[in-house]
């Protein structure tokens, strides 16, 4: 090909790009999900759809794949026609799946185009009110006393990884024991059968309104501005510690710019709206987000750098 010729396929498909943002959309368009309906992913993406659509002028139609840590979804996604007309709402194991090793039908960074984060959670550490801690530093200290006396849950990759980073950088040897779901690892906490776990905000804090489960730190960078009186788990005793469950849209690779920087400024238009920030911030317990798709693609590579050394440091590999 030309210089001339090269020149020209540029301009074709920049021109080719506007038009597509001008016309786009014409149809529905279908959000895959990994999770089911009624989760948290799907009642964040249910809630911003309805502003979204409205501004659109199309409906945007939930398809929930729920299946092996989202791999499913995401390689629906990965496949379909980079049209705009298929989109993926994910949750953090879009980077821990890659970073725990797991042989995936596609590749993460190369099939799939960052839109934006959505939201981010806290994740809180939590203990049964009985166990003799009442600080990150207690739980440390208790733990380098008893090393493998403390067992700490899981309710899937996303909590399970950061109690590994607190084991990494906190110097502990705590025992993992997975559990299928939060309802039963917090049932497990409260019962006594492990002394403690990270879990949602979302999930945990009614039973630690009730008394039934302590919150000794959030792994945020920052103090979450519903819970001011919980410390961070960085300044609590293990500095530098940041693990939160987040969210994110993309799209297939190849996807024109145009329509993702569109879909782009959809959401963040959506989480402006005072209603919907209200509800993610005090029913949800969410912090919006809506980063750019550079940001967000980088922000996905640094997590999966990041959790892939500790699944390594802590000898954690891919179970399927």
């Amino acid at each position: 090909m030309t210089r001339v010729q090269c020149v020209l396929a540029l301009v074709w498909l920049t021109v080719a790009s506007g038009a597509a943002a001008q016309t786009y959309p014409m149809k529905p368009i279908r959000m895959v999900l990994p999770f089911p309906p009624g989760g948290g992913l799907d009642v964040l993406v249910r809630m911003i759809s309805v502003p979204m659509s409205e501004s659109l002028g199309q409906p945007i139609v939930l398809d929930n794949r729920t299946a092996i840590d989202g791999i499913v979804a995401e390689d629906t996604v990965a496949k379909a026609n980079p049209d705009g007309y298929t989109l993926l709402s994910v949750a953090s194991s879009l980077a821990i799946n890659p970073a725990l090793g797991r042989k995936l039908p596609y590749d993460t960074t190369r099939d799939l185009a960052p839109i934006t984060q959505i939201a981010s959670q806290p994740l809180l550490l939590i203990t049964q009110p009985a166990l003799a801690v009442k600080s990150v530093r207690d739980v440390i200290a208790l733990a380098k006393k008893t090393p493998g006396g403390l067992n700490f849950g899981s309710s899937s990759s996303a909590t399970h990884l950061p109690m590994e980073l607190f084991n990494v950088m906190a110097g502990t040897r705590m025992v993992h024991i997975p559990y299928r779901g939060a309802a039963p690892m917090i049932t497990a906490v409260i019962g006594g059968q492990i002394q403690l776990c990270f879990g949602a905000s979302s999930s945990v804090m009614p039973m630690v309104k009730a008394g039934r489960l302590t919150a000794l730190a959030t792994g945020d960078s920052r103090r979450s501005p519903l819970l001011p009186d919980i410390p961070t788990v960085a300044e609590a005793g293990v500095p530098g510690f940041h693990a939160v469950i987040w969210s994110g849209m993309l799209a297939p690779a190849k996807t024109p710019a145009a329509i993702i920087d569109r879909m782009n400024a959809e959401v963040v238009r959506a989480l402006a709206v005072p209603d919907v920030r209200g509800r993610m911030l005090n029913q949800l317990g969410l912090d919006p987000v809506g980063s750019k798709p550079a940001e967000f693609g980088q922000f996905v590579r640094d997590e999966i750098t990041k959790w892939a050394k500790i699944a390594k440091a802590a000898g954690v590999k891919a179970t399927e």
